[in-house]
């Protein structure tokens, strides 16, 4: 069995290590615990790394967020994948920082990342893994919130969450999706 696990973010050093791009912070998180190495490809960083019998295929796309549906389109068929063996790692500015949510569908919630993958997929029953990182800004501060980097407490809870999605991603792909929900979607401590 293969899954691909997309991490949602903007290229270039000046968004590493924003909110906005927690779906690439968490892939490299995982390239350290799992030691694998991007390569630059069509669309993206992507990676291939074999865990316990199952190929997890993974994918930072270049195509910047509001396009990330392209790359994973490109992706799917390459790979030769359904819905149901993706999983699209995301920010959201509606669950408090550290909450995590993990579904087999939803809305895009606004998310421009996610709009773009609705539309590449013609729906919304893919599975995703919504990574809260609160709304702690005024009133048209949204942009600068969300491309601002981690607090200093924010980047310290950081390798915490990463380890609870991987868990999650390694419950998903041995024991299904239901399995995953269980141990990911929590509230924040």
């Amino acid at each position: 069995m293969k899954y691909l696990i997309v991490g949602l973010g903007n290229i270039g050093d000046k968004y590493a290590n924003t909110r906005h791009n927690v779906g690439f912070g968490l892939l490299d998180y995982l390239a350290e615990q799992y030691n694998f190495t991007f390569t630059n490809e069509r669309f993206g960083q992507y990676a291939v790394h074999r865990y316990r019998g199952r190929n997890l295929h993974f994918l930072k796309p270049d195509t910047y967020m509001n396009l990330s549906g392209n790359a994973l389109r490109f992706w799917m068929q390459k790979l030769s994948l359904e819905q149901h063996q993706i999983l699209i790692v995301t920010d959201d500015l509606n669950l408090p920082f550290g909450t995590l949510r993990m579904r087999t569908k939803g809305s895009d919630g606004g998310h421009n990342g996610l709009k773009s993958v609705q539309e590449a997929l013609n729906g919304s029953k893919y599975p995703r893994l919504r990574v809260g990182i609160g709304a702690e800004f005024s009133t048209g501060q949204q942009i600068d919130y969300v491309l601002g980097e981690w607090t200093e407490s924010e980047a310290a809870a950081l390798p915490q969450l990463y380890a609870k999605m991987q868990k999650g991603i390694e419950e998903m792909v041995f024991r299904g999706i239901g399995m995953a929900m269980n141990l990911v979607n929590t509230k924040a401590s």
